[in-house]
């Protein structure tokens, strides 16, 4: 005789923080593409593969978590550990997907909080009262900002602490200042988030700009529409070769008059031509006094002489050599 089974409790409502339903997903057109069609050998989207296994698991009660957490902290339990990530890993889905449009793939993004939820796991302490799913937010979070960071931009934006909060807080901090008519500068910004006003103007270029290719294709004006690529387009920061011809040139002359010109000097002023005047690491005042046996001050009003003596004589032998302000270099 068939045995009489009560009938099923209704399922229970999920939550808001819940994971999308697998069946079916948003395609870029607008239509729902089936998790697994008929026939199909591979589940079209794996995004959706994956959320319908992490839905297997269950959630905790607080009192549960905090159990495990209890067993993993005093006695390395690794199920109790495994156990703790499993339920959560639906929290990682739901805090990656708050930026989801920063970020094209979203599987990235959770991969990154599932280490976030980790080390998490490793690091939570039972005893302090915060709840495990508060604690575990946090580096969840954490470690899906650092993605995106490092990967925003072939140039690297959060490279500090600073730059981190800038990148997430800066649009909206210079909204919030706008609307309230005050000016947004890199200079303010730069005092409301206790930064340095570079910091402010690289990571807004950053976020105002994305990478492009070199080797993208666009039309210029000038030219008559004619296509070009990006490199064609770009400054290679070189001086022009006739520049650089010129400033060789120029710069073996004053070489040739200022070693005709020492010829003539005596020993000290000599000396210090080399050794203050035209040396990349000039000596200070006071070596070259004790060298030759005089005071500082004699050796700074012997260079200011050498010095006068030089320019009246590079001015009459290069008739359209400028005056470049030269001064006398630091003691």
């Amino acid at each position: 005789m068939a045995r009489n089974h009560p009938d099923p409790p209704p399922k229970a409502r999920e939550p808001e923080d819940s994971v999308p339903d697998d069946a079916s997903s948003p395609a870029p057109g607008g239509h729902l593409v089936p998790a697994n069609p008929p026939g199909a050998i591979a589940p079209v989207d794996p995004l959706r593969r994956y959320l319908a296994e992490i839905r297997r698991y269950p959630r905790l009660s607080r009192e549960e978590e905090h159990d495990l957490a209890v067993r993993y902290k005093e006695s390395g339990d690794r199920e109790a550990a495994r156990t703790l990530v499993t339920s959560n890993l639906r929290l990682v889905v739901r805090i990656a997907m708050d930026y989801r449009r920063s970020y094209l793939n979203l599987l990235d993004l959770i991969q990154e909080g599932n280490i976030g939820l980790l080390h998490a796991v490793r690091k939570y302490d039972p005893y302090r009262g915060v709840p495990f799913s508060a604690y575990a937010g946090y580096w969840i979070r954490a470690y899906v900002i650092k993605h995106l960071l490092d990967h925003w931009s072939l140039v690297r934006v959060g490279t500090t602490n600073v730059r981190r909060r800038l990148f997430y807080n800066l649009k909206k901090e210079k909204a919030r200042l706008e609307r309230e008519g005050i000016y947004a500068g890199p200079k303010l910004l730069a005092q409301q988030f206790g930064a340095e006003e570079q910091d402010v103007v690289e990571v807004s270029q950053a976020l105002q700009g994305r990478d492009i290719s070199i080797d993208q294709p666009q039309r210029g004006q000038d030219d008559g529409g004619k296509e070009r690529y990006v490199w064609e387009t770009l400054s290679s920061g070189e001086p022009d070769p006739a520049e650089q011809v010129a400033r060789h040139e120029m710069q073996e002359l004053l070489r040739e008059k200022i070693a005709a010109f020492a010829a003539d000097l005596k020993e000290r002023d000599q000396y210090i031509l080399r050794h203050r005047l035209v040396a990349e690491e000039p000596e200070t005042l006071q070596a070259i006094g004790d060298r030759f046996g005089t005071t500082r001050e004699a050796v700074r009003q012997a260079e200011a002489r050498l010095m006068k003596r030089l320019r009246e004589y590079l001015q009459a032998e290069i008739g359209d050599l400028r005056e470049a302000g030269t001064g006398t270099p630091s003691d």
